[in-house]
């Protein structure tokens, strides 16, 4: 279980002990020092995180607040791809590191161990960086050079769990879900698609839930005939259905069909939205896809007595969370949006921002994860506000420890949303699914 205590000591320990020895490892301490690897790696993650577009004075003036006077000119002096190691040495390490909240009191995700929900994101970088973070571009519209970070986020306890991949790898080579224990639900979308990690998680006693793949063959039976999944809904005149099926051409694995046809205005609307995507990209929407369009299709393993039809659509919604999780990192932590012209600055800077926006989440989920209707947004402005604070009290585990308990307290006091009719937020929905929505 998740503490206050524990997230001072694993922040003092990464933050200190980790950064110290990183510094050391990659050559950017390479003899008696007052700039160690964990003033660095502070002076850039409080620096960012308190303003995203702090210039090298403003950062510079945060080196009194650790006790090393350094002027920006030192300052731009240790941009260098040392310095980038130790930052993303210190990330990896970030990212690997468990911190597990109170559960949040939601009884749809009460049934499975975990929820956990896997997405990624893409931020390019400078050209220069090709050769250590491949991208799929030319640099133009696509960068030739990024870094995709892989996430997984569990919606019961808030613990994350990510990694750091080329820009152009495959959604479908992560492994994070690799861990997860019998008796989760993994979300995921049509990027992480393949029938043979589907089966081994069923084997592993872990249900999935994804949206139904157009160009996966499916069968009524195990020994049917392979048919598509558009044909099979055309042969169901009913608005809604809810059917095994058995999915794939060689793996013939069996799974539950859910669909449902959504009204009409839904419809042109995603219609429009693929033809204006496709209009973006120079190429045409398939017959096929627009048809589909019609319908909120789900494939899982998971069966109708442990999880309802209107159920696993609601939860296929959820899986957007995840994406609010980037939206935030991104708007509030300007992982993406990096302002300074030298290359080595712009990869420390991004790494900075990833680490300042990872720790501002440790500190949600201990203060405020448990609660439904937490608001993100509200929190990490609520953090960034007191980031000075945090650095303030790194001399030690117990003052430290005080400072994010106050925080936390301030946190769980006023980080709320307001319930909405028209538009129910995402905790409206897991509590009434089936039922009227709170008001």
């Amino acid at each position: 279980m998740g503490s206050i205590p524990q997230v001072a000591e694993r922040m003092m320990a990464l933050l200190s002990t980790v950064a110290d020895q990183v510094g050391r490892a990659t050559g950017f301490v390479q003899r008696q020092s007052r700039v160690r690897g964990s003033v660095f790696v502070q002076l850039l993650t409080f620096g960012l995180l308190g303003n995203p577009t702090a210039s090298l004075s403003t950062l510079a003036l945060g080196a009194a607040d650790l006790g090393v006077t350094l002027s920006p000119q030192g300052l731009d002096q240790r941009f260098t791809e040392a310095g980038a190691q130790t930052l993303e040495l210190v990330v990896g390490h970030a990212l690997r590191t468990a911190i597990t909240g109170p559960s949040v009191a939601i009884p749809l995700l009460e049934r499975f161990t975990t929820v956990a929900v896997h997405d990624a994101t893409t931020v390019g970088l400078p050209a220069i960086f090709a050769d250590r973070w491949e991208g799929c571009g030319n640099g133009t519209e696509t960068p030739a050079a990024a870094c995709k970070l892989q996430l997984q986020i569990d919606l019961r306890h808030g613990q994350v769990r990510g990694d750091l991949f080329d820009g152009r790898d495959s959604d479908r080579n992560q492994t994070l879900d690799t861990t997860l224990p019998a008796g989760s639900l993994r979300l995921a979308d049509l990027g992480y698609w393949d029938v043979a990690r589907l089966r081994e998680l069923d084997a592993r006693g872990i249900y999935w839930l994804s949206r139904g793949h157009t160009q996966t063959a499916l069968r009524s039976t195990e020994d049917a005939a392979p048919t598509s999944l558009l044909a099979l809904l055309e042969a169901n005149p009913a608005a809604t259905m809810d059917m095994p099926v058995w999915v794939g051409v060689n793996e013939r694995m069996p799974a539950r069909l859910i669909a449902r046809r959504v009204p009409q205005e839904v419809v042109d609307q995603r219609r429009r939205r693929l033809r204006a995507a496709a209009r973006a990209d120079g190429r045409t929407v398939s017959a096929t896809v627009l048809a589909l369009a019609a319908w909120a299709i789900f494939v899982t393993n998971c069966p109708p007595e442990l999880l309802s039809a209107e159920e696993a659509e609601v939860l296929g919604r959820i899986r957007w969370q995840i994406e609010l999780i980037f939206k935030l990192w991104k708007s509030h932590g300007a992982i993406d949006n990096i302002r300074a012209v030298h290359p080595w600055r712009q990869l420390c800077e991004f790494y900075a921002k990833l680490l300042g926006m990872i720790l501002t989440h440790w500190l949600i989920i201990v203060s405020c994860w448990h609660m439904p209707d937490r608001s993100l947004t509200k929190a990490a402005q609520a953090i960034r506000a007191r980031v000075a604070v945090i650095a303030y009290a790194m001399g030690s585990v117990g003052e430290l420890t005080a400072a994010l308990l106050q925080i936390a307290q301030s946190i769980a006091a006023g980080c709320h949303m307001n319930s909405r009719r028209k538009h129910p937020n995402a905790y409206q929905l897991l509590f009434t699914v089936g039922g009227e929505v709170l008001a």
